[in-house]
């Protein structure tokens, strides 16, 4: 268990790093579009300091490959939002962001339903699922990413709408990556399930067999443009905690039932997750309200 705690910390250091280092070098890279996704891989592949990023995100899912052999998809999720603090910090001391008050009054609601999250978590180990069945991975899979493709296109087009319309807030992009990303947690559970370090090649042979190497791709793929094209656009303090608190109760909630870990049955324990999940689903919501500023001029104009 305790293998799982340090290999969710360390994974949190490696994703928020990774991150801000991204955010750094997207800065410096020609504008992105996720209508040319060769362009737009071509451009990041030329960034040193981009491939430093990604390095440290793919070092990031190694130790979620950990975490997930050894902690519940639920116990794993609450570990990884605790991320969230030190990459609010990162993008503050590195690339000097700040959050408008509405989106700390945000923040603060998300960390509060993340508590509620980790304190609904049995303090015993419990048992760790290690299969779904695919029929089921399947049809979650396809409608999660088709749900979040059309929510980021859906998006794109309200953002671009008007000649004085708002740049994007971001927020239904980080919600479709964290959709995308939540398919892609799911695939990792069921490759690290299999993954025998031991037999690597019955282990290649048996997971050819799964969905999960496939949605790994695909969601990767999928990830990586859209997220990067949205990270561009907005600030990764406000994109990638909604990102994360998207895919992360995805994961604890659909995750948990598609792998038959067991949510808790204390009522008190079962009350805190579900206020938990309601309480960041309301903070998301509000979220992707948009503010709409009062157009220069409009005061003279009225008078």
């Amino acid at each position: 268990m305790w293998w799982g705690v340090a290999a969710a910390l360390s994974a949190n250091v490696l994703y928020s790093s990774g991150f801000v280092l991204e955010k750094r070098a997207l800065s410096g890279i020609p504008s992105l579009s996720v209508r040319h996704p060769l362009r737009l891989v071509r451009l990041l592949l030329g960034s040193p300091l981009w491939i430093g990023g990604s390095l440290a995100l793919a070092a990031g899912f190694g130790a979620q490959l950990v975490v997930y052999r050894t902690l519940p998809m639920a116990a794993a999720q609450g570990l990884f939002v605790s991320g969230l603090v030190l990459l609010l910090l990162l993008s503050s001391l590195v690339l000097g962001e700040r959050l408008s008050p509405r989106e700390r009054y945000a923040t603060a609601g998300i960390l509060a339903a993340l508590l509620m999250v980790v304190g609904s978590l049995r303090p015993e180990p419990a048992e760790v699922g290690d299969t779904a069945s695919t029929g089921s991975v399947l049809a979650l899979g396809g409608v999660s990413l088709a749900a979040g493709f059309w929510l980021y296109a859906a998006g794109g087009r309200r953002s671009a709408r008007g000649r004085h319309a708002a740049p994007p807030a971001g927020v239904a992009h980080a919600v479709a990556v964290g959709l995308v990303y939540g398919v892609s947690s799911l695939a990792i559970k069921g490759i690290s399930a299999r993954l025998a370090l031991d037999a690597p090649l019955d282990s290649a042979l048996s997971l050819a067999a799964t969905p999960y190497p496939y949605l790994l791709l695909i969601t990767g793929a999928g990830g990586l443009v859209l997220s990067q094209a949205a990270l561009q656009r907005c600030r990764a303090s406000l994109v990638v905690p909604v990102c994360t608190t998207t895919s992360c109760l995805y994961t604890a909630t659909l995750g948990t039932l598609a792998f038959g870990e067991s949510l808790p049955v204390e009522p008190l324990r079962l009350g805190l997750l579900l206020a938990g999940a309601a309480l960041a689903v309301s903070v998301l919501l509000a979220l992707s309200v948009p503010t709409t500023p009062q157009p220069k001029g409009a005061r003279h104009e009225a008078r």
